[in-house]
């Protein structure tokens, strides 16, 4: 498994998508059949990547790929760093191995067979194409702590991707993070442990980098990616960036709790001061957006008052 993926990064990093390259030129380079190169690429379109197949031109790929550097990656992180090309689900690997982790540890995946989003929802994983990681944490006063840190890492998020100069962004409640008012990345926290005591924290964190056309279509709701942004930063430093900016405002979240945050969700929220509709099951609550309390709930300004808003099955969209 291992030699095979070697040979199909081999054959991602001749190919890009801005002109053909021959089946015999791949070839030639990488010391293989035509054959064999033929037999790598439907591969790869079965794991996502789209690739443009011209006879008399050769191939080229739909859209642009970043993979991670994972002698880089691992150099730069000082916590421990899981890196696969292929995984099922970044989550569930770090869920399963938690009694063995310290707080900061990553698993970072270039496919994922059952990414998995909020509400069960499945989250899009084509090879190369996006940023999938998750980053465990340890909580030592229990599932009580974790009120409203979902949030914070949307915010850790908003401040890692200003920080690389891309403009646009907002944070969606309760953890989608918009550019453009189209969803770029989601969050998905799970968690084991007590109420009361030691609790063990999953991060899944997707980004979409590069999407191409095929794979949007799949997609139920307008998205975004960081190839329409002027800056895109590689997989690599985006990825080692997040893990520090997390490690630093989640031992700020540990002390302080979500109130330390209020400003800057206050500052990111694409709904702040906006005439929205909650729904909630067969519920529908209207209101005007007033922000979130220290609790991580939304709260609304309807006609009873400002109400506060929490769990269940969530969904905020604008009314106008």
């Amino acid at each position: 498994m291992i030699d095979q993926w070697q040979r199909k990064r081999e054959i991602l990093s001749v190919l890009d998508s801005e002109q053909f390259v021959s089946g015999e030129a791949l070839a030639a380079k990488l010391g293989v059949s035509r054959t064999a190169i033929a037999n790598h690429i439907s591969a790869l379109e079965e794991y996502g990547v789209e690739v443009f197949s011209v006879k008399g031109k050769g191939y080229k790929l739909a859209n642009s790929l970043s993979l991670i550097d994972e002698t880089l990656l691992k150099e730069a992180v000082t916590q421990r760093c899981f890196y696969y090309d292929e995984i099922p689900s970044t989550n569930a690997f770090l869920l399963k191995h938690c009694e063995e982790l310290s707080s900061g540890d990553i698993c970072v995946a270039e496919y994922q067979s059952a990414g998995r989003g909020r509400r069960g929802r499945t989250w899009v994983s084509p090879y190369g194409c996006h940023l999938y990681c998750s980053m465990y944490w340890n909580l030592s006063q229990g599932m009580a702590q974790a009120t409203g840190l979902s949030l914070v890492v949307a915010c850790s998020l908003v401040k890692v991707l200003n920080n690389f100069g891309i403009d646009g962004l907002g944070v969606k409640w309760p953890n989608d993070i918009y550019l453009d008012n189209k969803k770029l990345a989601g969050v998905l926290v799970e968690m084991n442990g007590q109420a009361d005591n030691e609790c063990h924290l999953v991060i899944g964190i997707g980004i979409n980098m590069s999407m191409s056309r095929a794979q949007g279509d799949k997609i139920d709701q307008p998205w975004s990616d960081l190839s329409q942004s002027r800056v895109v930063p590689s997989k690599t430093e985006l990825t080692i960036s997040l893990q520090r900016q997390l490690n630093e405002d989640l031992t700020l979240f540990e002390k302080e709790g979500l109130s330390a945050f209020l400003t800057r969700w206050k500052e990111a929220d694409i709904f702040d001061g906006k005439h929205v509709k909650l729904l909630m099951g067969e519920q529908r609550i209207d209101g005007v957006c007033q922000g979130i309390d220290k609790t991580g709930s939304i709260l609304l300004k309807t006609d009873k008052g400002v109400e506060s808003f929490v769990g269940g099955e969530i969904s905020l969209r604008s009314a106008e």
